[in-house]
């Protein structure tokens, strides 16, 4: 019925190399949808499930009623929690050493400035709230 067009096909094959995921790392089972779809869904086993081996990923994917659209659609859910696996390991070290940097940096002259501007504008702030009598207060 419907398939997925061979350009999409040979883009995910090429991400999938990239990324190291190869065929023989995924254990691949077909399952008996659930929900709505009546007894079109009973009968056959359109829903993929997908598991990569080495990372222990687990894909499970039913969004339409064609086998092979759920099979594409599992592999690229897969990538995609992969690149995210993988990216998200080097931007939090890159956010690490980023942080680091921007402690050790010396500020500007100006940013100097206007902090301890803010500064003296606090303690103005706090000097008002307190409760300083007047001096003739004191007398009655």
């Amino acid at each position: 019925m419907y398939s997925v067009n061979r350009a999409k096909k040979e883009a995910l094959k090429k991400r999938m190399q990239d990324l190291g995921i190869s065929e023989k790392d995924l254990h691949e089972k077909f399952v008996r949808s659930s929900g709505k779809g009546g007894q079109k869904v009973n009968k056959t086993s359109t829903c993929v499930y997908l598991k990569h081996k080495p990372s222990g990923i687990e894909v499970k994917c039913q969004r339409e009623r064609s086998q092979a659209l759920n099979r594409f659609m599992a592999r690229r859910i897969l990538a995609n929690k992969i690149e995210a696996l993988i990216l998200g390991e080097l931007s939090k070290e890159k956010k690490r050493i980023e942080k680091i940097r921007r402690q050790k940096r010396r500020r500007s002259r100006r940013a100097k400035e206007k902090m301890l501007k803010n500064k003296s504008k606090k303690a103005e702030k706090k000097k008002m709230r307190s409760y300083h009598p007047q001096p003739n207060e004191l007398i009655d």
